[in-house]
């Protein structure tokens, strides 16, 4: 990302050579300019130069789009910006992001203290808002896998990708604990029990290396910190309504390990705990985050999260208190950060939040922009560019999703197909790479289509195997054919929009296809793109086979891959899977009768050649 975070041990030992004969290294300056220092002495020097402007303005991040120019960043003494889920520069390449990123930095360096941006981004499935990155299958597709080293390798292919675009924070990873599936977020959790999450915070040490500093390091970011998979009904933004035990078994686990590995940042939830959002929860961010855990990085608010505290829209001057004195260091205003900064400043001259709060916050946020080395190098390391989208992120996303297929039937051992047989496919995401990558993917709410280059299931397809014949409703297919893969699911959603409090089956169009299909007589694999179970019991007796593919991303041949035998699944389900949606929540130990049980994956017996 950096020039300099990239030398390594080559510019300490320039730097060691050079000695005494470096001025600027050898204390001539203030110190906090002085790399040499130790992080602790550079922030307590910094912290004692900044006016309650510095310091606010540090504590603010907008949106690009709330800016009307780089000047604001400066005038602002803003510090921190991000790109929401559909917030990316035109053209979205590559070097547009990098040169946007260098703009705002050098803006931002133009303040009297030069103090730099740090800029975030949700890549939460690889760098997903900018097109041609490596999207990679979604948390709960990797949940399958049960490969903790595999998701730490696409921790570090991420950042890298991140990196050459100049972002030096990402949103990521979730560590929910999805507990009800009727929630819109349940594919950004690993699975509806903490050990997973907690394994899988392997993640983290991907994203962050060995030292923020080292070449291809981004901050990471645990979030939504606590309790979000538990609301009750599933809803977004809901209310958790559970013991503090039950809390502490559940949905903390996670949070406690990513602490241990040294993640950056937490990002607080939208969500509530018995009726207290967790944007006002001091109890659970004072006292158990940062003082049970030790927790020492950045506590940041969700997307206008403060605004959210009192239920009315417009934050007020209760609702900045509340949230900066439960401990929130950085607040995410997209559009409205100036005022929200002279209200800031208004509570801190009126004494209801203590200049020592503000320090805190502070304290927290220098430090980590120095631990990044974003002062001795703010500026994009153009050289991560050539990671974007490259051949061996791509084969690191292809074995992700051949390791996240899940066989959930296999009568008469249909799968894995052969190469000689004659195939037909159907269904509404089987040549449909938007489908197959879900939300937060060029766009928050993700868009079905042609949205980013990759290769769609239907490709995988007929790349292995010659005699493949495609209708998307199922038209043609008669008694000739052998086989047919049905690939049926959701189309993208994200938050909010993925609630489904009412039915979870399929919808009219994949019934249609699929009733189509079973009339031929021809024996049909489905192929389920969802980012969580459905309702399928009525229609799965119908079925030869089924595998769940989650939302694999822009490497559709890693279905390929499984259904034809290349790859043996290995797949094992992250999540219970329900008999009926009336069951939700249903989840492993509460004796509910599922369809298929928490942990459940075939694999074939043997391979045919």
């Amino acid at each position: 990302m950096r020039l300099g975070r990239r030398l390594g041990i080559g510019a300490l030992a320039v730097g060691l050579l050079l000695g005494s004969e470096t001025p600027a290294l050898a204390g001539n300056g203030p110190a906090y300019k002085d790399s040499w220092r130790p992080v602790k002495v550079r922030v307590a020097d910094l912290l004692s130069r900044m006016s309650l402007d510095d310091k606010l303005g540090q504590m603010m991040q907008a949106e690009r789009l709330g800016v009307e120019s780089p000047a604001d960043v400066t005038t602002g003494r803003l510090g921190s910006l991000l790109s929401g889920g559909s917030s990316q520069p035109t053209p979205n390449t590559p070097v547009t992001w990098a040169d946007m990123y260098d703009g705002f930095q050098k803006a931002a360096l133009a303040t009297p203290l030069g103090i730099p941006l740090i800029y975030g981004v949700d890549a939460v499935h690889g760098h997903n808002g900018l097109y041609g990155a490596t999207v990679f299958p979604h948390n709960i597709g990797l949940g399958a896998t049960r490969d903790p080293e595999l998701v730490q390798r696409i921790g570090r292919a991420t950042a890298e990708e991140v990196s050459g675009t100049g972002i030096d924070w990402d949103f990521a990873p979730c560590l929910c604990v999805a507990r009800n599936d009727r929630w819109g977020r349940t594919y950004e959790s690993f699975g509806e029990v903490p050990q997973l999450a907690t394994q899988m915070t392997s993640i983290i040490t991907g994203l962050q290396g060995t030292k923020l500093d080292r070449p291809g390091s981004v901050l990471a970011t645990a979030k939504h910190y606590v309790g979000d998979g538990g609301t009750t009904g599933g809803v977004n933004e809901g209310n958790t309504e559970i013991s503090e035990q039950e809390l502490r078994a559940i949905h903390l686990p996670p949070f406690r390990a990513a602490v241990r590995r040294g993640v950056g940042s937490v990002m607080i939830s939208y969500s509530s705990w018995n009726g207290v959002k967790m944007h006002a929860g001091s109890y659970l961010i004072n006292d158990v985050l940062k003082k049970e855990l030790g927790f020492t990085g950045i506590v940041v608010s969700d997307y206008n999260g403060v605004d959210k505290i009192d239920g009315k829209s417009g934050f007020t001057p209760d609702e900045v208190e509340a949230a900066i004195n439960a401990g929130i260091d950085m607040v995410m205003v997209p559009f409205e950060w100036q005022k929200f900064i002279d209200t800031l400043r208004t509570l801190v001259e009126q004494g209801r939040v203590p200049l020592s709060r503000i320090d805190d916050a502070n304290r927290r946020i220098l430090t980590k922009k120095f631990e990044l080395g974003l002062f001795e190098h703010p500026l994009t390391d153009r050289r991560f560019l050539a990671t974007i989208g490259s051949k061996p992120h791509r084969d690191l996303a292809r074995q992700a999703v051949c390791e996240s297929q899940v066989l959930l039937k296999n009568e008469n051992h249909v799968l894995p197909l052969s190469r000689r047989s004659k195939i037909f496919v159907a269904g509404k995401s089987a040549d449909d790479i938007g489908n197959q990558s879900g939300g937060w993917t060029v766009g928050w709410q993700g868009t079905s289509g042609p949205v980013i280059p990759g290769t769609t299931i239907l490709q995988g397809i007929r790349n292995s195997s010659g005699q493949v014949t495609y209708a998307k409703d199922g038209t043609g297919i008669d008694r000739s054919y052998d086989v047919a893969v049905a690939v049926v699911g959701e189309t993208p959603y994200a938050e909010g929009k993925g609630d489904r409090p009412q039915g979870m089956g399929l919808d009219a169009t994949d019934l249609a296809t699929l009733q189509k299909l079973k009339d031929s007589g021809v024996p049909t694999v489905v192929v389920l793109v969802s980012g969580r179970p459905l309702d399928i019991a009525a229609q799965l007796p119908d079925w030869a086979g089924l595998v769940e593919s989650w939302l694999p991303g822009s490497e559709g041949q890693g279905v390929a891959d499984v259904l034809f035998g290349d790859y043996n699944p290995t797949g094992k389900l992250p999540v219970t899977w329900m008999r009926s949606a009336d069951q939700q929540p249903i989840n492993a130990g509460d004796g509910k009768p599922a369809l298929f049980p928490f942990g459940f994956g075939l694999r074939y017996p043997h391979r045919p050649w």
